[in-house]
């Protein structure tokens, strides 16, 4: 049986921090499911994001020691990114945060149809 977590000691705040943002969780996961990407790749994938934004997360994410950044000396220059070691131990998390967030969704759907009901 799992220990129970103290409240005074509880660090998902700090895990959470780790992920706040509307766009890490999405970086996040096409790294892990695609692997390597380069920048303007990352940028296609999440069309919304500003150049800015998405710079500002993957600096965020390097200096979190999730991901690295490679630049190779070409001209244009080439980066890419890819998780660390570290960054895919973060995947269990991902894929429970995935699941519960589709059970959500479908049970506010189920709340809404049952308000209609009433």
């Amino acid at each position: 049986m799992k220990e129970k977590i103290n409240p005074e000691q509880c660090q998902v705040v700090s895990s959470l921090n780790t992920l706040l943002g509307k766009w890490k969780p999405i970086i996040l996961q096409h790294l892990l499911a695609e692997g390597t990407l380069r920048f303007n790749e990352l940028k296609k994938r999440i069309p919304d994001i500003t150049q800015r934004m998405l710079t500002l997360h993957l600096r965020e994410l390097e200096a979190q020691d999730l991901i690295k950044r490679v630049v190779y000396p070409q001209v244009p220059p080439k980066v890419e990114y890819s998780l660390t070691e570290y960054g895919k131990t973060i995947e269990p998390l991902m894929n429970t945060l995935h699941d519960w967030g589709k059970n959500h969704l479908q049970h506010i759907e189920n709340l809404k149809k049952l308000d209609k009901l009433d």
